[in-house]
């Protein structure tokens, strides 16, 4: 049995999001849903998260899971505010689920933050093991043990569609970067080929797009034969050699992810807001960047 997938574009941060359902019980899971945040005002809104619910609404879905492929670096997740808005929705609360390996992730960067580790501890309802099988209904879906962008990344194939997170992108970009704190090239190259040898015909829908502004419009999937054919980065006969050394290179020319530092704090945390001050306020710490020889 097939899932049937709805895939909803954010554009601000080039988001795919996804809700995957089973249609013989109208039971399903969203993947990776996005948060709004506007940089310039540090404001919080929920318009994206709120299409997401009208959505499931509309078409009649129990959502069991929302699933995180990984810590995100470069929007904030809605994930535990579906959770909530799905619980008086629905009458029970969904899991929300991420790899096994996000404690490492949390606790990097809870210290790097100065985030209290009660405010991360145990805000992940299930953590997937490698290769775990889980229930969307009666359609049985597998987590996939994805790194390279991050230790923690995992994939969920469902049917003959993987939901593969920030590793293979459509094949004009071809790959995620491997700069973060446990990212490896190395390890991408593997998780790639591992998407790679499954067959033919299954659909690798993408964490992220950024189209060319005068080109294509965004693109959520291509087939396995597609990529093996098309992919810049990870096509039949790149050896790994070739792979990592472009790799290394291009991410040592990138910026930092715009929403880099507000991402990390709030998604270590399953999406929960920082504890209030005593007077009311939510703060969230922004390293200086001295450029100054000396102050």
């Amino acid at each position: 049995m097939e899932p049937t997938i709805h895939s909803e574009f954010e554009p601000d941060t080039g988001t795919w999001q996804y809700i995957v359902a089973d249609p013989s019980t109208m039971t399903a899971a969203i993947i990776d849903p996005v948060l709004d945040f506007d940089r310039t005002s540090q404001s919080l809104t929920t318009h994206t998260a709120d299409a997401l619910l009208a959505l499931v609404k509309e078409k009649g879905y129990k959502v069991d899971w929302v699933l995180e492929t990984h810590v995100h670096a470069d929007h904030l997740t809605a994930a535990s505010y579906l959770q909530k808005r799905l619980a008086e929705q629905q009458g029970y609360k969904p899991s929300v689920a991420i790899g096994k390996r996000i404690g490492q992730v949390q606790r990097f960067f809870g210290k790097r933050y100065g985030v209290p580790e009660e405010q991360y501890e145990v805000v992940f309802d299930h953590l997937l093991g490698d290769d775990e099988k889980f229930m969307i209904g009666n359609i049985q879906a597998t987590a996939m043990h994805l790194p390279g962008h991050t230790p923690d990344h995992m994939g969920y194939k469902v049917g003959d569609n993987v939901f593969c997170g920030d590793s293979v992108f459509n094949a004009d970009i071809g790959s995620a970067r491997c700069d973060f704190p446990g990212g490896s090239s190395e390890s991408l190259y593997s998780s790639g080929r591992k998407l790679l040898s499954l067959p033919d015909n299954v659909k690798i829908w993408t964490g992220h797009d950024y189209p060319p502004k005068d080109g294509r419009s965004p693109q959520a999937y291509m087939t396995v034969h597609d990529h093996r054919e098309q992919n810049k980065h990870l096509k039949d006969g790149i050896t790994a050699e070739e792979f990592v050394t472009m790799r290394n290179e291009r991410d040592a020319g990138l910026a930092a992810p715009r929403m880099l530092h507000q991402s990390l704090q709030i998604n270590i945390r399953g999406g929960r807001l920082p504890s209030p001050t005593p007077d009311g306020q939510r703060m969230l710490r922004l390293p200086l960047d001295i450029k100054a020889a000396e102050w």
